[in-house]
């Protein structure tokens, strides 16, 4: 199980690093330093999928090193194939649902300015300062399930 999940963090970290290396070095050859609404989002999604991913991986790790010390006779019928496949879905689920869920809040926020970002990394909070209508229920979202996560 242990090499399981490593290689699905390794997976998950060429990825999470792959959401922003690709506009940064394109911002570094054309010398600008903007992104696109669209980009921006597409980015912010893959970002927060590959963040939470990671951060659900490691605590799934970390599941799995306990079991392993605290009840090493049973680990083989606790750490299953099954569990790990299923603790794995899980965690994509879960990432998946929440980055879904900031994407389509963002949506609905409106803006008053250009919406190009001065900079190669687009994230959550610098969206919602550029945005003109209310984001208290954004705010509270992001509060609540990072709190949850």
């Amino acid at each position: 199980p242990m090499y399981f999940l490593l290689s699905n963090l390794s997976f998950t970290d060429i990825c999470f690093t792959s959401t922003t290396i690709p506009k940064m070095l394109a911002n570094i050859q054309t010398q600008r330093k903007d992104i696109t609404y669209e980009g921006c989002l597409t980015q912010m999604y893959f970002f927060m999928v590959f963040a939470g991913l990671d951060n659900l991986l490691l605590t799934v790790m970390a599941y799995d090193r306990f079991v392993a010390i605290c009840h090493p006779l049973h680990y083989t019928i606790i750490m299953n194939p099954r569990l790990c496949t299923l603790l794995l879905l899980l965690s994509w689920l879960i990432c998946l649902i929440y980055s879904l869920l900031q994407s389509l809040m963002v949506l609905r926020v409106s803006f008053c300015q250009e919406t190009e970002i001065p900079h190669f990394f687009c994230e959550l909070a610098q969206i919602l300062k550029l945005a003109c209508s209310d984001t208290l229920a954004n705010n509270i979202l992001q509060y609540l399930v990072t709190g949850l996560l």
